[in-house]
């Protein structure tokens, strides 16, 4: 019996129809499997340390004159809704961007270790307009770290600058947007909602 006849037979056309849907089912399932391991190949979206670190990068680019105005002092960064008012995220934030100023050479003075500064447990350390002057003196600082942050619907915005201690001007300056999702609503939580 010769292969095409073999394939006539109506039993081999059921075989040849079930391999074609096995082939097919293979195919689909191959590519479906390759769409799923696209997806897990796209880059994550930059985290707070990477984009702080850019940040950090970014300021001394635009001014290398500001490791000069070392040593720094770090103030908790603060919502823009309420100057006096911060969360988990805003004393992170400016622990990582004070990190990130620190390891492109700028002399970074760690205010924790002094009784000097005002410090509440739910906010952190926040810098006052009228107590600039006074803790720039008593920590030999001649700049300070300040930020602000905004919650939008999807991201939440930061503003970073590094402004002389004598008189308030901004030396260097970055901003960044990180992605609203759950990990950055659990550091906003501590402000009083999100």
């Amino acid at each position: 019996m010769s292969l095409r006849s073999i394939f006539a037979l109506p039993s081999m056309r059921l075989l040849r129809t079930d391999m074609l849907a096995t082939l097919c089912m293979t195919l689909l399932l191959a590519g479906c499997a390759n769409l799923g391991n696209s997806a897990q190949l796209q880059e994550p979206e930059p985290d707070l340390s990477e984009l702080a670190h850019e940040a950090a990068q970014r300021m001394v680019a635009n001014n290398p004159d500001l490791t000069r105005y070392s040593p720094m002092i770090a103030a908790t960064f603060v919502s823009i809704d309420n100057l006096s008012q911060s969360s988990t995220f805003g004393r992170i934030s400016s622990e990582i961007m004070a990190s990130a100023l620190a390891q492109q050479g700028m002399q970074v003075r760690e205010v924790k270790m002094r009784d000097s500064m005002f410090i509440e447990e739910s906010v952190g350390e926040l810098i006052l307009s009228r107590q600039v002057q006074r803790l720039s003196s008593q920590h030999n600082a001649r700049s300070i770290l300040m930020g602000t942050y905004a919650q939008g619907q999807d991201y939440l915005y930061v503003s970073a600058r590094v402004v002389r201690a004598g008189d308030a001007m901004v030396l260097g300056s970055a901003d960044f947007q990180l992605p609203l999702d759950n990990n950055m609503r659990s550091l906003l939580e501590a402000q009083g909602g999100w």
